[in-house]
């Protein structure tokens, strides 16, 4: 099972949240030769993807990622609660979900 997180995002501004992905020994996941899919939905239920997070490897062996949305993204989603996960495809194809949670879309005042 995909471990559990809770994320809060600005409405407007850049998000962004470095992960370090590990096994349940506590080990780094080595993600080299892994590709990552990210998206937000308002309900388990909804059809339609509210946003993408992308994702970006900042260190293979050690297993840090990076979840960002620019501000223009941001600024596209109505501020509420959203459910997200991260997806994973390693290098013999098989396909695990690494996290998921609730991001928080906090509304913008300054406009």
């Amino acid at each position: 099972m995909a471990s559990f997180l809770e994320l809060h995002c600005d409405q407007g501004a850049n998000f962004s949240f470095t992960l370090d992905l590990t096994n349940d020994d506590g080990s780094p996941i080595n993600v080299a030769n892994y590709t990552f899919a990210s998206s937000i939905r308002k309900s388990y239920y909804s059809s339609s993807v509210t946003a993408n997070l992308t994702v970006t490897v900042l260190n293979t062996s050690n297993g840090n990622v990076m979840l960002s949305m620019n501000s223009s993204t941001t600024s596209s989603i109505r501020a509420g609660r959203y459910l997200y996960d991260v997806k994973v495809r390693d290098a013999s194809n098989t396909v695990s979900r690494v996290i998921e949670g609730i991001i928080t879309i906090y509304p913008l005042i300054t406009k």
